[in-house]
């Protein structure tokens, strides 16, 4: 975004939050899976589609950055918590999703356990830049 005199910071930040320990493609797949949810859960933040010189359209993308980041096992643990407490909304996955066929079946086996209990391998958020910059401490910029 910008105004005439450059660059606007947004009130509001995106972020997805890694395990430390996955492998490529389960980061890319968690990645897209949970931005996919806050696309839907905020379609505000889907800008425009997009369109070449040639007229072929394109499907629309964020209209702001979504910031990756990573941490161990312990630090999505405290993120989740620390979300939890502050009433944001987040999207959670759990490695027991990497073993299901889907969605109904990725449902059922969050809702299987409880929320101390999730073995987190990506969470995502979608709120007021601080709420989220507060939540995600501890967590480091994804490599």
């Amino acid at each position: 975004m910008e105004n005439g005199n450059g660059p606007v910071r947004a009130e509001t930040k995106t972020a997805v939050l890694l395990r430390d320990d996955l492998l490529g493609w389960q980061r890319v797949n968690v990645t897209a899976f949970l931005a996919g949810g806050v696309g839907t859960a905020v379609p505000e933040l889907v800008g425009e589609a997009y369109a070449d010189a040639d007229g072929n359209a394109y499907l629309p993308t964020f209209g702001q950055p979504v910031l990756v980041l990573e941490g161990g096992k312990e630090v999505l643990t405290a993120t989740h918590g620390r979300a939890l407490r502050r009433g944001l909304a987040i999207g959670v996955f759990t490695s027991d999703l990497f073993a299901t066929g889907d969605d109904e079946a990725n449902r059922a086996a969050v809702r299987a356990v409880p929320a101390a209990e999730l073995d987190l391998v990506g969470l995502a958020f979608h709120g007021p830049r601080r709420d989220v910059d507060r939540v995600l401490k501890g967590a480091r910029m994804h490599p």
